[in-house]
């Protein structure tokens, strides 16, 4: 009895299906490994012990079985490749070193201080700003006097209600209710603005970071160049 290794095939999938065509790829793979093992157990339990099964044979049949194994892995790996490039990761980068404005509820705390900008679609009769912890429980809220339509800076200086300051790098969000004079919600948006100091990529989902958290970078509404510091040489006098 003799046991030959089969490599796998996958019906052919379109180029945008690639990575369908890796995962069944792998299942195939792994079908026709456990019938390899369960044949070759059988073979070995059942081999005429005057005739025993070349060890040299098998060992192939694994070596095979374990290079298509690897041709999977890989393609696997190019996909995930493709997938950040596609995904923003070259364009991001591009962004380190560069003030940015991006929709974002969540903040980190850093130098006890987490800033958010909010943004009012109208002008509201009550308005009422919280931040919260990761865990969703509010740490401060306040209701500020300026209620006009249009942008808001916000800045919270890490302290919760009992006045006890908070340790820098948690993660904290912002949570804005306004309502109009007839007590109807009026739509605001949250942005974090900062400069960009790195980029992330994971799961094929590509973030930037801004005052230390992650951002993701397709929320990014607006970039620019950080102003230069170099002081302006003062002119030499007779």
């Amino acid at each position: 009895m003799t046991v030959t290794a089969t490599t796998p095939t996958t019906p052919a999938q379109p180029a945008a299906s690639s990575t369908n065509t890796t995962a069944l790829g792998a299942a195939s793979l792994a079908d026709n490994f456990n019938t390899f093992l369960t044949l070759l157990t059988t073979q070995l339990k059942n081999q005429d012990p005057t005739a025993p099964l070349d060890s040299n044979q098998f060992t192939q049949q694994l070596v095979q079985m374990t290079g298509v194994e690897q041709q999977i892995n890989a393609n696997d790996l190019l996909t995930q490749l493709v997938a950040n490039t596609g995904n923003g990761i070259s364009t991001a980068v591009t962004l380190i070193g560069k003030n940015v404005k991006a929709v974002s509820d969540t903040a980190n705390l850093s130098n006890g201080q987490a800033q958010w900008t909010y943004n009012l679609s109208a002008a509201a009769s009550d308005l009422k700003v919280e931040v919260l912890d990761a865990n969703g429980k509010v740490v401060h809220a306040e209701a500020p006097s300026d209620m006009k339509a249009g942008d808001h800076a916000f800045s919270w200086n890490g302290k919760d209600l009992t006045n006890t300051q908070l340790p820098n790098g948690g993660t904290y969000s912002l949570r804005v209710t306004a309502l109009d004079s007839a007590g109807n919600a009026i739509t605001e948006t949250n942005y974090v603005q900062g400069v960009v100091t790195g980029v992330t990529q994971s799961n094929g989902s590509t973030s930037i970071t801004v005052n230390g958290g992650p951002v993701d970078w397709s929320k990014v509404t607006s970039v620019e160049q950080v102003a230069s510091t170099t002081p302006t040489p003062t002119p030499a006098t007779a």
